[in-house]
């Protein structure tokens, strides 16, 4: 059996030949740092991974560390940044993006692995007004995808986005106005809240018009900041559930498969990632590394209604190892939670220093759990 046809039978709530085991995102820097600088789909094939290649062209993911802020600039939507530091160890950006009635600014900061935002683009609550009528989003152009669809091959899946610094209308909001203040922005002026998720789910409902006929074997939406570990479940069921679900029915609707991503906070709101209409939950994130119940936990009260990817400590089990270790880990994985399949399992979430090694007895682990 392919790696591409293990994933896919996982996906759809089967058993392939064996567990499926991959991971969430190869990252730049441990490509360049621990693999010789190649390519993410060759580091897969190197350690005997099944691979899932992430596509990023067109997504405006603002915390890839190479992300150019200026890609989509038009006449009425300028974004200039100004490079206050280059070190690639501490790399700073002001940023003043221009409108016809007015200017918004925000603040990036990095290193070699990756960025984040050190003030918000929202700083008051008419700028949502701009947001609105000149924040431009693109057109997917589906060429590019085919031949990185093409590349992939029988090695493993291409999974997509949806646009946005975050694939959910909650957490892109999050992106744009501190996660605190947005919390408790929703007791405060709940309208405000709405209206500013309304406008960021109509503009990615545009995007998803675009992704009909997109090679992706999945497509990625959510973000840690709707997990049960930064909001309550009665946060999540008012301001992320029907958005959530108003967004996977349009990807349904052009033919794409989903996982919603949480970061492995999930208590409380088990049901909820169900009722969204996801095809699968990531990355079921254990509590050794921020989650906030055991993975099979999870798979009890889920059960087979939608797949699941992830359960693996990236940095407790894959990063410090041993070797039997993460063997063990990952047979206790297979038996808890992928034992009627329909299970990926997977790093948690991204790593940066994984000795090679480790990841090789990951792969090796899980070509041992044969169903």
């Amino acid at each position: 059996m392919t790696s591409k046809e293990r994933l896919l039978l996982a996906l759809n709530r089967e058993k392939p030949d064996r567990l499926p085991a991959s991971l969430h995102q190869w990252q730049g820097y441990h490509l360049d740092t621990f693999m010789g600088g190649i390519t993410d789909l060759e580091a897969f094939k190197a350690v005997g991974l099944d691979a899932q290649i992430q596509y990023f062209e067109e997504m405006a993911q603002f915390w890839l560390v190479d992300a150019d802020f200026t890609r989509f600039n038009n006449k009425n939507w300028k974004d200039i940044p100004t490079v206050i530091s280059n070190n690639p160890d501490k790399r700073l950006v002001h940023h003043t993006v221009e409108t016809p009635e007015g200017n918004l600014t925000y603040k990036t900061a990095g290193d070699r692995k990756t960025t984040w935002i050190n003030e918000y683009i929202i700083k008051n609550d008419e700028d949502i007004h701009l947001i609105d009528k000149y924040m431009p989003v693109p057109t997917l152009s589906l060429d590019p995808i085919k031949k990185r669809y093409d590349e992939v091959g029988d090695d493993g899946i291409l999974r997509g986005f949806v646009w946005g610094d975050q694939a959910g209308c909650w957490q892109h909001a999050a992106c744009m106005f501190d996660i605190t203040e947005l919390i408790i922005a929703t007791f405060e002026k709940p309208d405000w809240v709405h209206e500013l998720l309304k406008i960021l789910m109509r503009k990615k409902l545009q995007f998803i018009e675009s992704m009909k006929g997109a090679k992706f074997d999945l497509v990625e939406t959510g973000g840690g900041s709707s997990s049960s570990t930064l909001i309550s479940p009665d946060l999540h069921r008012e301001f992320c559930l029907p958005y959530d679900r108003e967004m996977h029915d349009a990807l349904h609707a052009v033919g794409q498969k989903i996982t919603y991503h949480t970061c492995g906070g999930t208590f409380g709101i088990e049901d909820m990632i169900v009722d969204n209409h996801c095809d699968a939950s990531e990355t079921m994130a254990p509590p050794s590394v921020g989650g906030n119940q055991e993975p099979w936990v999870f798979k009890e009260k889920i059960g087979n209604r939608i797949a699941l990817i992830g359960g693996i400590d990236q940095f407790n089990i894959l990063t410090e190892g041993p070797e039997e270790k993460i063997r063990t880990k990952v047979h206790e994985l297979f038996e808890k939670v992928g034992y009627e399949g329909g299970f990926i399992c997977s790093a948690s979430d991204h790593f940066f220093e994984t000795p090679v090694k480790y990841l090789k007895a990951f792969a090796e682990a899980a070509k041992e759990c044969r169903y």
